[in-house]
C-alpha cells in the first residue's frame, strides 16, 4: 500500500494502524499528488490511500494520472472534506472507494481489504449528500430516452433493483437483506451489471445511477 497525504503525522497514524494488520503492509509514502504518481509507477501497490487537498498535483489530479497510466493500483480516497465535488470528482477520476477521515480504524481496514480485492467503497453518508446534491442536474424525464437509458434497457427488472441498492451505498450483505437474496446472488447479479452497463466496479455503478437518474432526492 502507498500513503499519500501532505502531513506527516496523519501518514505516520496510518501507518501504525495499518503495521498491526498482518496483511496489510505499506510500501512507501508521498506529500504530494506529483510523489504519488511517480512512486504509484515505481513501486506498483496494490491500493493507493490517498488524500485530496496537497501541493502540486491534489489528489484527484494524481487518482486521475495513476488510474490513467493503466497501473492496477486502486485508489481509496480518504479526506477530512465531505464537499461533494470532491466525491464526484475522485469516483469520476477512477477511485475505488471515498471514506471521511473520520471513520473508524476498522472500517478503515475493512476498507482497504475490501478494495484490494477488487470491490469498492463508498461511505453511504456520502452517498446520501451526492443524491441531494446532484438531485437538481439528474436527467429531465421528458426530455426522451438518453444513452444511460438506453443501456438501463438490458437489465431485468431484479437487476435494475440491484442497481438502486447498490446506488444507495449498501454493501453486498445489505442489498441481500434488503431484497430478500442470498449474498451470493447479489454478488452475481452486480457482476452482470458491471458486464452489461459496461462498467470497471461498484463506484462506476454508482456515478451511473446518479447521472441516469435512477436514484433521487427524498429517496430512502
Amino acid at each position: 500500500m502507498l500513503l499519500v497525504d501532505d502531513q506527516p503525522l496523519l501518514r505516520l497514524g496510518f501507518r501504525m494502524i495499518l503495521s498491526t494488520q498482518p496483511d496489510l503492509e505499506v510500501v512507501g509514502e508521498a506529500g504530494d499528488g506529483a510523489q504519488a504518481v511517480t512512486m504509484a509507477a515505481a513501486l506498483q501497490p496494490d491500493v493507493v490511500l490517498m488524500d485530496v487537498r496537497m501541493p502540486v498535483a491534489d489528489g484527484i489530479e494524481a487518482t486521475r494520472r495513476i488510474v490513467g497510466s493503466g497501473s492496477a493500483a486502486r485508489i481509496l480516497v480518504l479526506t477530512t472534506f465531505d464537499l461533494d465535488e470532491y466525491v464526484w470528482a475522485a469516483l469520476r477520476a477512477g477511485a475505488s472507494g471515498f471514506l471521511l477521515k473520520d471513520v473508524q480504524p476498522a472500517e478503515l481496514v475493512g476498507a482497504i481489504r475490501s478494495v484490494a480485492e477488487g470491490d469498492a467503497v463508498v461511505a453511504p453518508r456520502v452517498t446520501r449528500r451526492l443524491i441531494d446534491a446532484f438531485a437538481g442536474h439528474l436527467p429531465d424525464p421528458a426530455a426522451g430516452p438518453s444513452p444511460a437509458d438506453l443501456l438501463l434497457e438490458r437489465l431485468t427488472g431484479r437487476e435494475r433493483e440491484v442497481l438502486v441498492e447498490v446506488a444507495r451505498g449498501r454493501s453486498n450483505l445489505e442489498v441481500a437483506e434488503a431484497l430478500s437474496l442470498s449474498e451470493t446472488t447479489v454478488k452475481t447479479h452486480v457482476g452482470r451489471l458491471l458486464m452489461k452497463l459496461g462498467l470497471r466496479d461498484r463506484v462506476q455503478v454508482v456515478v451511473f445511477a446518479y447521472e441516469a437518474g435512477v436514484v433521487r432526492r427524498g429517496e430512502p
